[in-house]
Order: structure tokens, then sequence, then C-alpha cells
């Protein structure tokens, strides 16, 4: 049997981190099986359903790196094909009329909790005669489920689950404006596109048991079902913003890399012995679903932040550069220039090997972009004393007659502490903070290199012009 799976989010927002962990399920198993992943957009809410929310959704797709097979099926458009097969379902004695008004759906419900039953439909119209039908009333259709027995999901992450049939009521499968309801457009655009396994989020076992009910009034085969715990937050409790429940977008946003965030999410309920850092083809090779365990995965960002801090310093120097470049356009407030994109450069083997984000990385790359007079954070202007602004303005004369080399920087910057009766220290962090507006940088030699004689003497006696 060749693999088929589907992503199918509904388009009422952006692409959640829980809906990406999903798609990123479904994407390695069918790469694991060499099968396929589809891509089926359920916008049937037309209201809530945007083009934005469908463009941010394919957006995310993308920029994870998870690519989908054959053409975007969009539900909505499809709706004439559930309803054929709703009315196939009442021609086959399989679903019956319900002429059921509002207010008596109402009172049903009103009875069913004062009597503290659970809340379902009574069957009103499951037996009646047609002829008792009220004349000029648009029937909603109800599937004839089950009274008897129960319904069993053998599903391959939450083992065998049964329902009894006496929980589940007759569901309303086309309404009576004709439009045609969830669980019965999800069991046939699943069968229509060949759908082998079913892989999505616990939240829809519920739906599993009605949708069987619908696939065996219709004598289809039922795909396998593989119902993945959702993502709590590092207390346990269920995901909200505080703990990471943003868009795909804001991740990206925030400066994690693709790689970094598809690694992440991987290890979100799946394992592979005490593996941490997992490449893409790595995550093909060993990806299945036996190895997803029950148990909701607790959402961390420092271990999010530590693979991405991984993923960056691996990560090719150029790209880096035109990662950061929008983000520093937007620190400084201006267009880069060439040069100032080639200081980034070439400082970028040192930047990237603290920082845990691009925004992090960004922030520290600030100061080689920065116009002049660069802005000194609050250490590094407790630190130019007038004292160590005079120390500059002597050092200035010594740095003209240099040589711009890191090394021979380094020489004549010590000759020029040891002459002053001073340890390097004292020159060098005075020195660091004009250059760079902080005290922590790159080596400050290599500092000096990138950013050149004319810029770095200019910077330096910015920093001394109000020594006294």
């Amino acid at each position: 049997m060749s693999v088929v799976v589907r992503f199918a989010p509904s388009p009422t927002g952006f692409l959640h981190i829980g809906g990406a962990r999903t798609a990123l399920f479904n994407w390695l198993f069918a790469r694991h099986h060499r099968g396929k992943f589809l891509l089926r957009i359920e916008d049937t809410d037309r209201v809530r359903s945007t083009p934005e929310a469908v463009a941010a959704i394919i957006d995310g797709l993308d920029w994870l790196g998870l690519e989908w097979d054959g053409d975007i099926v969009h539900q909505f458009e499809r709706a004439p094909r559930h309803a054929e097969i709703a009315r196939q379902l009442l021609a086959a004695g399989h679903a019956y009329n319900c002429y059921c008004t509002p207010a008596e759906l109402e009172a049903m419900r009103h009875r069913a909790r004062a009597e503290k039953r659970s809340v379902r439909y009574d069957g009103t119209w499951r037996d009646r005669d047609p002829s008792e039908a009220p004349t000029g009333v648009a029937p909603a259709i109800r599937l004839k489920a089950p009274q008897h027995g129960s319904t069993t999901i053998h599903d391959l992450v939450q083992g065998e689950v049964t329902v009894a049939n006496t929980e589940l009521d007759d569901l309303i499968i086309l309404r009576a404006d004709g439009t045609p309801t969830y669980n019965l457009s999800v069991v046939v655009d699943d069968y229509d596109m060949g759908i082998t396994h079913v892989i999505r989020g616990d939240d829809h076992l519920n739906n599993a048991f009605r949708q069987k009910q619908i696939y065996d009034a219709l004598g289809w085969a039922v795909p396998q079902f593989a119902h993945v715990p959702l993502i709590h937050g590092p207390d346990g409790a269920k995901l909200s913003k505080r703990h990471g429940a943003l868009g795909v977008d804001s991740y990206r946003e925030l400066g994690y890399l693709p790689e970094a965030l598809r690694n992440y999410l991987l290890r979100l309920g799946w394992s592979h012995g005490d593996d941490e850092i997992i490449s893409t083809e790595q995550a093909i090779e060993w990806f299945d679903i036996d190895a997803v365990g029950r148990a909701p995965a607790r959402f961390d960002f420092a271990k999010l932040d530590n693979l991405n801090g991984h993923y960056i310093r691996a990560a090719e120097d150029e790209r880096l550069v035109a990662l950061i470049a929008p983000k520093l356009e937007k620190l400084v407030g201006k267009p880069l220039t060439d040069v100032e994109l080639g200081r980034v450069r070439e400082a970028m083997p040192e930047l990237k090997l603290r920082p845990k984000t691009l925004a992090e990385l960004a922030a520290n790359a600030r100061f080689l972009v920065a116009p002049r007079p660069i802005r000194l954070d609050e250490k590094a202007a407790r630190l130019l004393t007038p004292d160590a602004r005079r120390l500059l303005v002597d050092l200035i004369d010594r740095l003209r007659a240099s040589e711009w080399q890191p090394e021979l920087l380094e020489a004549e910057i010590r000759s020029f502490a040891d002459h002053k009766r001073a340890k390097l220290g004292s020159v060098a962090q005075p020195l660091r903070a004009a250059l760079t507006g902080s005290l922590a940088s790159p080596g400050i030699f290599v500092v000096m290199k990138i950013l050149g004689r004319d810029e770095s003497l200019g910077r330096i006696a910015d920093a001394a012009g109000s020594a006294g």
C-alpha cells in the first residue's frame, strides 16, 4: 500500500505551532514511506476563512520546508460532492430527513441538562413516516447512526479506543440550507484523495468515532488513525501565548531558523534514543508513528533557544548576513551600504558563536553598521570616564602611524599600555567601548581591522571628544 497523508488546516488564523508539528509529522511519515503528502485547506467556514490566513499557512509551510505533493485542495469548492454523498446516504436508508426547528432542538438540550443526561439529539425524526413532514420546511439530513453496541478506533498512537454507540447521536451531515457539515466533508475528501493515514491532534479523537460511522455507512475502507497528544506549556497547562502558542511567522520574526524549529518540533512527542540534534535527512530515515508517545509534550523555549544556537553556528555566513540584514536596517533606521554589509560578512565567523536567535545576532552586529557617533550602552558609558577619554586621545596619535592588521594593532596597544604603566585591559576596554558601544564584542583587534582605519579612528575620536 502506498502511503498518502494530508495536512488539513482551517484558514481562520495563522499556522500555529501545534499545526506546524502536525504538518511536520505528516510530511516526515510520507517521506519516510516514499508516499505522498497532500495539502487541503478546510475553508468551509466562509465567515472566518480569509485569503490572508490561507496565504499565511502556505507561507509558513514554505518557510519550514514542508513541500506538498500535487495541487492544494480547497474543501469549500467540493461542497457539491459532499452534498451528493449525503443524499446518497439518504437514498440508501443510512440517513434521514430531520425537520426539527431550532426551538425544538434547544428544548431537547434543556430537558437533557435538567435530567442530567448527555446532550444529544433524541431521534425525533429517525423513524417517522415522511408523510408527516411539514410543508414548506427544508430538512437537515442526519446520519442514521447505530444505536447499539460500540464503535472502536484502532489508533496508531492511542491504541484501541472504544465508545458506546449510545453516546453518539445522529449527527447532521447536510444542513437545511444545503451546506455539508465538517465530519461528512472530511470523510468524503479523505476518501476521494486516497488518504491512507490520518495523522492529527488528539483533540480530533471524538470526531474519529463519528467519521468511522460515516465510512461504515458508505461501505468505504477506514484510513489508519493516529491521534497525536497536544503540546502543553512547561507547567503542564494547555499551551497559551505565554508558553509559545504563536504563529510560525512569529517564530520567524523572533529569529529562529526553520531547520531549528523543525528539529525542535520533531522532538515534541517523538524520540530516537538520546538524539537531540537531528538533521532533516536523519529525521526522514528514522521517523515513524510507533515512536510517538501518548503523553502531551511540553514546550520549552530554553531548549528551542539552545537548538537554534546550534543551527546558527552551523549556518553559512553568507546566509546569516542575508537573514539579519533587514533586522539591522530596522535597528539603524537606514539601508545598509556594501561597505557595511562587508563588515558584517567579515565578522560573521565570530559573531555567530554565541547568539541563540537571529534577533540576538543582529543586535550583536549592530555596532558594525551603526552611524556615528555610535550609541553607548549603560556599562560602556560608565566606563568612559574623563581619565579613560584622555587615554583615548593619546592612543589616537599612536594608532595613526600603525599598520592596520590585528597582530600589529595588538602590539601597538600593548606598547602603549606599557608606556602608560597600565594593564592592557585598562586600555582595551575603553577602546572596546568607543568602537562598539558596549563591553562585549568579538576580539577588539579583529574589530578594528573590520571597521577599517578611518572608521575606527573616527569612533575613538568621537568617544574621546569630551576629554578634559
